[in-house]
């Protein structure tokens, strides 16, 4: 029988030490102990794969609170199953005592640590979707302030407007007016829109 302790955390600037302090409290061994720094809204995760390919019957498994193991409802379910029916092991909540598959056993004891899970992770699958919500609000209000997202615009040539008019009346070709703005056929397109629009003519 091993023992093993999974610890994640949603990106690399986040720190896990209180996940592993928790854990070392428990002298699980350092190479027992799987890391992910990586969001929790599925389980296609590398170490946490390695794991569940690990994990055998009767071994026993730590984590620190249930929205570490995951935060989507029916996902979190479903590998909990995975790992206590389909692979025979036992797992512990450390934040949560009475989330032990290895201490409750009978009747009662499965029943509510059943109903503590369903609870604990549907309010880990709130969390995301409040997260969700909260981004693509703060998004939506950045937006709305003038706040510009993804790559800034490629610098365009101080004469564009003259080297437009030029192509148009096919001074140029494709390759030369690309050739001498230095972007993608794509880029001066959209940018050959928004120069007409700036200008307020019709093209």
């Amino acid at each position: 029988m091993e023992i093993y302790g999974y610890i994640r955390v949603s990106s690399k600037e986040q720190h896990e030490d209180r996940q592993i302090l928790a854990m070392g409290d428990l002298q699980i061994l350092p190479h027992n102990i799987f890391t992910d720094k990586q969001s929790g809204k599925n389980f296609d995760r590398p170490a946490y794969q390695k794991l569940i390919k690990t994990l055998k019957s009767g071994d026993l498994l730590y984590i620190k609170s249930i929205d570490r193991l995951g935060r989507n409802y029916e996902d979190i379910q479903n590998q909990w199953r995975i790992i206590t029916k389909e692979k025979g092991a036992d797992i512990a909540v450390i934040d949560m005592p009475l989330l032990n598959t290895r201490l409750y056993k009978d009747l009662i004891g499965t029943f509510i640590s059943d109903l503590v899970l369903s609870v604990l992770s549907f309010v880990a699958d709130n969390q995301l979707m409040t997260i969700r919500q909260n981004q693509a609000e703060g998004i939506a209000a950045a937006k709305a302030k003038g706040v510009r997202f993804g790559r800034p615009n490629k610098a365009i040539p101080h004469n564009f407007g003259e080297l437009v008019k030029q192509w148009d009346k096919k001074l140029l070709s494709k390759e030369e007016i690309l050739k001498k703005c230095h972007v993608s056929e794509s880029t001066f397109y959209r940018r050959r829109a928004e120069y007409y629009r700036n200008q307020g003519e019709s093209k």
